[in-house]
């Protein structure tokens, strides 16, 4: 979607950036001529994801090994950053945590575990890079993957959803606030988008996947590419009016979801003539 080198000299931070969403992006940038830092817990798995892209796109990938929850670590994976290539031009706080059970069945310590991961990781990147930023007198841009039920709710991922609500919250109040040190923050909200790492523990069996689909208008669930061609955009100087969005890539499954009416889609024309029947004898009645 944009011009080659759209990144030439700009330097991407991503966490989670070893699999799945994270990997997409990460490749799409580096595509397009940025240096990208990734990071993520599992060291191995990133390290493969880096050379792996380097040697597709010729730009580098820098992997850092750092927890999200971890202020210290995040600290030195961002120093790590600022000694090869700068300050960050980008960041996107990809780094999630998530699984499905009945809220009954939860311990405080699962629930914790998911607010430490998505919300309170969100905050350590975002809260550290920003004031290196300020001191250096840089603007950035901040993009944040989010979910349509941090909106909406949802039962059986109670932690997920209450900590997604405070990722946008945090996006819509420093899109105010930061604004004035040259700042843009937005959020991805995605609908189903399969990659491993995510539905092995939020589908396993599948049968979840094949069901959703049918809820969804454009009949198929999202790729990964969709999403970093998106992303792409969001961090790019093509959007530099664009603040303090939530941005929804979910093929029309939210609002369709919502609408009491829509699951009529369902209905034949046989059945809509008698239906049409049905309702012309009681207006006349």
């Amino acid at each position: 979607m944009l011009p080659a080198d759209t990144f030439k000299g700009k330097t991407a931070f991503i966490t989670g950036g070893g699999t799945g969403l994270g990997k997409g992006m990460t490749t799409f940038l580096s595509k397009l001529g940025a240096n990208v830092v990734i990071t993520s817990r599992s060291v191995d798995v990133l390290k493969k994801t880096a050379e792996e892209i380097s040697k597709e796109t010729g730009n580098k990938v820098l992997a850092v090994g750092a927890d999200v929850r971890n202020q210290e670590a995040i600290k030195t994976a961002l120093d790590k950053c600022e000694s090869a290539f700068g300050l960050p031009n980008i960041i996107i706080n990809n780094a999630a945590g998530n699984f499905i059970s009945p809220t009954e069945r939860l311990s405080m310590n699962a629930w914790k575990t998911i607010i430490d991961i998505v919300l309170n990781g969100t905050a350590n990147v975002t809260i550290d890079v920003g004031k290196r930023l300020i001191k250096a007198k840089q603007g950035a841009v901040f993009l944040s993957i989010s979910a349509d039920y941090a909106d909406s709710g949802s039962g059986f991922v109670v932690p997920s959803a209450s900590a997604k609500a405070g990722v946008e919250a945090i996006t819509r109040s420093l899109a105010s606030e930061w604004a004035r040190y040259g700042m843009r923050f937005n959020c991805i909200s995605p609908g189903p988008i399969e990659t491993q790492g995510a539905f092995s523990r939020l589908d396993p069996t599948g049968e979840f996947m094949n069901t959703k689909i049918g809820g969804i208008p454009a009949g198929r669930a999202g790729e990964v590419e969709e999403i970093a061609n998106l992303a792409a955009y969001l961090v790019s100087d093509y959007s530099s009016w664009i603040s303090g969005q939530i941005i929804r890539l979910n093929g029309g499954e939210y609002p369709s979801e919502a609408g009491m009416f829509n699951p009529l889609k369902l209905v034949s024309n046989e059945q809509w003539d008698m239906l049409e029947k049905m309702i012309r004898s009681v207006k006349g009645s």
